[in-house]
């Protein structure tokens, strides 16, 4: 009888950092593709983006002229590579990220993932909170927020108030006329459909994949219309 030794590829830790309500962020790699956890909780991976994608999709496809639009939340870089393939070339496309650790690790470890994209010349980022740019005015075609889990916070408690009615009244005066904002969400969440419709003129809650071959889907993309 003959005996194979199977290796086993390891995992890599490759950053720590805290968040600001003390969580450990800790991004890890495993053969190839990218992990961060909060807590010891997954919150995302190179390896279930199609969410992401399908945001950018519903909040900026089906537009040929210049778009000015703001992302909230970098994360690995997926839903801004999609946006930048959607917009024009003399689009705007801000990138709001109040972690600089995420801004860092993009660049330093993620950069062949969609770290270079921060180099884009249709690129801004900024390092702060989305909600107070969404405050300080302009007018956006779309509004993409991926900021935390749900509308139930993970990364930070702060975060809730994207998702209370005075939250959603402040992105839909940051919109232009008929401009979308599309929040993203591990899951389904009926009370805030109602509280969307109570604000946006139409509003529609989109199943999405966390893969393209998943067989169900996971994940909740919440399209609001001024």
């Amino acid at each position: 009888m003959e005996y194979y030794a199977v290796s086993v590829k390891p995992t890599t830790n490759l950053a720590t950092s805290t968040s600001p309500d003390g969580e450990t962020l800790l991004l890890q790699e495993h053969d190839g593709e990218y992990f961060l956890k909060v807590g010891g909780v997954p919150l995302m991976s190179t390896t279930m983006c199609s969410s992401e994608q399908t945001m950018a999709e519903l909040a900026c496809g089906g537009r040929t002229r210049k778009q000015r639009v703001l992302i909230g939340g970098l994360g690995f870089g997926f839903t801004l590579r999609k946006v930048l393939e959607l917009v024009s070339d003399d689009s705007e496309v801000e990138v709001a990220e109040l972690l600089q650790v995420i801004i860092d690790w993009n660049r330093e470890h993620l950069r062949e993932v969609n770290g270079a994209l921060l180099d884009d010349a249709r690129v801004e980022v900024l390092k702060k909170d989305v909600f107070k740019i969404m405050q300080s005015g302009g007018y956006y075609d779309a509004i993409l927020l991926d900021v935390d889990n749900s509308p139930d916070p993970l990364v930070q408690k702060g975060n809730g108030r994207l998702y209370q009615r005075r939250g959603l009244e402040i992105a839909k005066a940051a919109l232009k006329s008929k401009g979308r904002v599309v929040y993203w969400s591990a899951h389904e969440d009926p009370g805030f459909v109602r509280l969307l419709r109570k604000v946006f003129s139409r509003v529609e809650a989109v199943p999405a994949k966390a893969y393209p071959k998943a067989k169900k889907f996971t994940h909740t993309l919440f399209v609001a219309e001024k």
